[in-house]
């Protein structure tokens, strides 16, 4: 209500329908309509109690509703669970109940004997204006191919805002919303040039998922939300209940891991991986450098589904080319050896990289992946790898160990039934503050940790 007051969405119109009762018992307020009446008020809704059951008066709220301007209208509607059910109506403990035939047939007439005999024939009015022709969203790319110097060292937050706003150039149904991190999430960038496109949901992660995937309802728009990954777990039943109805929203969380740093342990998202890839149909995006993350933003925007971005706060050096080709389920080794094979996301694909350099000098050449998708795990380069190493296979991940990077590795060695050993490298606890390199030589998933996890095999 909050939301739709702020921004004046005089065409919404909600509903809440007042019967008393919960599941187990009646609720706090049961029919104390002032009261409903008055929190809709200080909202800011233009609100109306009526008799739900009354259907002039329902009649006539919808019109009311219809008319107003300026502002959304709430119809807080006064029922009875269960009305005209003499055994049944206004009654506790009957919430999922079935009832038996008897009783079934003997309510049903019941109910007949209320209805009035009539001749009259229900005609729906034809529509008022003709409904405007929808154009609905189709096949997105990037404006411009991303554009980077080997050298720049960029976060791949920053490459989603500049991604985001290459969509939005190309196709005026991509929108975006945030939860007031845009300035940390860089989905301000799209904001500043697209601003009738952009939706500030302030910090109500629940509204931020649902109004993202309402905006994706009928494939009208590409909508991508983002906001600091840990807080997309308040949105938890949201996103959950938008895979069972097939939305294909987009969600980008940053500030992923202890490698944020300073920010400490209630901003580091460590099991958001797991989450998302537990949501059927999703697809996880997990991009090691811009140049990969534009191309995540891009291939989410053509993607059915679910599909989370998991994106990092510190900046770093392209490991891909820009011409570089990337598609969901297909992992790159970034480089070769056969004494181990270690994948690496995100900023620990830069560890891993650091770790290989350290190796080589001691004559130890090591293979390093980046999966760039956690979801769908890249079958053919587990394999490709096990048979390289002689199934001597290392995961590095800034995430608690269940749920993410390692477990889709091993998922796919399981299930193929490959001869490999695995070893995780991911964080075991709860960290704390500080800074990114001290945080991740702690939880052991630096390059330093890396060296001795290749040498101990």
């Amino acid at each position: 209500m909050q939301f739709a007051s702020h921004y004046k969405l005089d065409n919404l119109c909600a509903i809440i329908d007042v019967n008393r009762l919960g599941q187990s018992e009646a609720t706090a307020l049961g029919h104390e309509m002032e009261i409903y009446r008055a929190r809709g008020e200080a909202w800011g809704m233009h609100t109306l109690v009526i008799d739900g059951h009354d259907v002039n008066a329902v009649d006539k709220a919808f019109h009311e509703a219809e008319i107003t301007k300026g502002k959304p209208t709430l119809i807080i509607a006064k029922t009875f669970k269960g009305k005209h059910m003499p055994e049944q109506e206004d009654r506790d403990n009957w919430h999922g109940k079935p009832m038996s035939q008897d009783f079934c047939d003997k309510i049903k007439k019941h109910i007949e004997g209320l209805m009035e005999a009539t001749d009259s024939k229900l005609t729906p009015r034809a529509p008022l204006q003709a409904v405007e022709n929808i154009q609905f969203a189709s096949d997105v790319k990037l404006s411009s191919p991303p554009s980077y110097e080997k050298t720049d060292k960029v976060a791949t937050r920053k490459a989603y805002g500049t991604a985001l706003t290459k969509l939005g150039d190309s196709s005026d149904r991509v929108i975006a919303f945030d939860g007031d991190t845009k300035n940390s999430t860089f989905s301000i960038d799209f904001m500043k040039k697209y601003p009738e496109r952009f939706g500030e949901c302030f910090i109500a992660e629940q509204l931020l998922a649902g109004v993202t995937i309402g905006a994706t309802c009928r494939n009208r728009s590409i909508a991508f939300a983002s906001t600091f990954s840990a807080f997309f777990s308040r949105a938890a039943d949201q996103i959950r209940m938008g895979a069972i109805s097939k939305t294909n929203a987009n969600f980008v969380g940053s500030h992923a891991g202890v490698s944020i740093g300073e920010d400490g342990p209630s901003q580091m998202a460590l099991e958001d991986i797991a989450f998302f890839r537990a949501i059927p149909g999703s697809t996880v995006f997990y991009p090691s450098d811009a140049v990969s993350c534009e191309r995540a933003v891009e291939i989410a925007a053509n993607t059915e589904g679910v599909c989370f971005i998991r994106t990092s706060r510190p900046a770093t050096v392209n490991v891909h080319a820009n011409d570089a080709q990337f598609a969901a389920g297909k992992a790159h080794f970034v480089r070769s050896g056969k004494a181990a094979a270690i994948f690496g996301s995100g900023i620990t694909l830069h560890n891993a990289l650091e770790a290989a350099e350290t190796l080589a000098k001691e004559g130890i050449e090591v293979s390093v992946i980046d999966p760039f998708t956690i979801k769908p795990m890249d079958v053919d380069a587990v394999k490709k790898a096990v048979e390289e190493t002689g199934g001597k296979l290392i995961t590095v991940e800034d995430h608690y160990a269940f749920g993410g990077l390692h477990s889709a590795v091993s998922e796919v060695v399981c299930s193929e039934g490959l001869g490999a050993k695995v070893k995780s490298l991911a964080v075991p606890g709860v960290s704390r503050s500080g800074k990114a390199a001290e945080l991740m030589a702690a939880a052991k998933i630096d390059a330093a940790a890396i060296v001795d996890a290749v040498k101990s095999f």
